[in-house]
């Protein structure tokens, strides 16, 4: 049987490969520390499964929802805006829920892009990005994210060709995988640059709310009149603890949501209610838990720097996110660095390639499990001998002569 050529023109999404990896060591005796995937370990506040179990018991409360969400989800969304960022949203043309932000970012290249159209991307990125572009049948076309340059791209060193076919801009921040922060200058010149080539603003801010030291994010629809032009996702998956609830929003311009939920009308038939009616209550916690949280993520996070650092990586704890970019020495290869440590200690990391060929030199370390696992990691890394990079480098180029 032939597959569509748009599923063909898709690579293999990286971290299947990699669990196969992960499953195989394990099953050779060794323990595996994962902390090469961003999923929570954490639980989501009380009161929000309480709310979900409460309503998954009504008998009203099973039934088709409505793609565009309750108005009650909606309103909690645009309260959030309000509080959070101090962004007025309108809940009836400005907010759309999604089911998760995953699912609103592949299905917003659908609504924006017809076959043959640009894609600006940043590189490193969230595959998403490309990947929704190419099912879309459009071209994604990639932007460096650059370690002196803080990790933002300069858009005017983009080439006037590209900018000239694209129709959608992608951005994020806090950065996965870089872990890098922009504040609202940066985006108020992103906005510009949208607004001067006619371009869709997609900002994707999932970890706007998991922040270190007291750093607050910035939201781009704070910019004024960004509406215009920009979109930004976000999602209860990190904030709350949510990741599997699948729980999202895109809000800002009305006339691309518009599109957005004409594209969403047509493939799902939305979130289950009592998720819904959960995701409103998760929307109210107080910032109290929220920052209890982040302590915690924050104390990990210096705990596996100390373990990479002691290893000869370069790393610093984040401003935001949940990950470490740690640095490798270059010219060495990091998938073949991460199979390394992963055969070797057991440590599970992401390979900087995963999220692009800029990359190459880097690894994403995630502190998603147990505080004692993040420990035992962190111990493990500081075991390594310490010409182990060397050694590394040796085996990967032995396993190439072979290969």
């Amino acid at each position: 049987m032939r597959l569509s050529e748009r599923l063909q023109a898709v690579p293999p999404y990286p971290f299947a490969k990699w669990n196969e990896a992960c499953r195989r060591v394990s099953e050779d005796g060794v323990d595996v520390i994962r902390l090469d995937m961003g999923n929570p370990d954490l639980p989501p506040p009380a009161s929000v499964t309480e709310e979900l179990r409460a309503k998954a018991e009504k008998d009203t409360h099973h039934g088709y929802p409505g793609y565009r969400g309750t108005p009650k989800l909606r309103e909690a969304i645009a309260s959030y805006y309000a509080s959070r960022f101090d962004v007025r949203l309108d809940p009836e043309t400005e907010v759309v829920p999604l089911l998760g932000s995953k699912e609103g970012i592949v299905n917003m290249a659908l609504a924006c892009l017809d076959p043959g159209e640009v894609a600006l991307v940043p590189n490193p990125g969230y595959a998403p990005y490309a990947r929704g572009v190419l099912l879309a049948g459009g071209e994604p076309h990639f932007f460096p994210l650059l370690e002196d340059r803080g990790f933002l791209p300069d858009l005017q060193a983009l080439s006037a060709e590209s900018v000239r076919r694209a129709r959608v801009l992608w951005l994020n921040y806090p950065n996965n995988p870089t872990g890098a922060t922009a504040d609202l200058d940066f985006l108020a010149q992103a906005v510009a640059f949208a607004k001067a080539n006619d371009l869709v603003l997609c900002h994707d801010a999932p970890y706007a709310d998991v922040t270190f030291e007291g750093y607050v994010a910035p939201s781009v629809l704070q910019v004024p009149d960004a509406a215009d032009v920009a979109i930004e996702f976000n999602s209860l998956s990190k904030t709350y603890n949510m990741a599997g609830w699948r729980v999202g929003m895109a809000v800002g311009c009305s006339d691309v949501l518009a599109g957005l939920a004409g594209i969403k009308s047509n493939v799902d038939s939305g979130m289950f209610r009592p998720i819904q009616d959960a995701a409103v209550r998760a929307l109210r916690i107080d910032r109290e838990w929220i920052d209890a949280r982040n302590k915690i993520y924050r104390e990990r996070l210096e705990t596996i720097v100390e373990g990479l650092s002691a290893a000869g990586l370069r790393a610093v704890v984040p401003r935001a996110t949940l990950y470490v970019w740690a640095g490798l020495p270059a010219r060495v290869d990091s998938e073949a660095i991460a199979m390394f440590l992963l055969e070797s200690t057991g440590v599970s990391v992401a390979p900087g390639t995963f999220f692009g060929s800029a990359g190459g030199e880097f690894l994403r370390v995630s502190v998603t499990a147990p505080t004692d696992r993040i420990a035992e990691a962190s111990a493990r890394l500081r075991r390594l001998p310490g010409e182990w990079l060397d050694a590394a480098e040796r085996c990967t180029s032995s396993r190439r002569r072979r290969g």
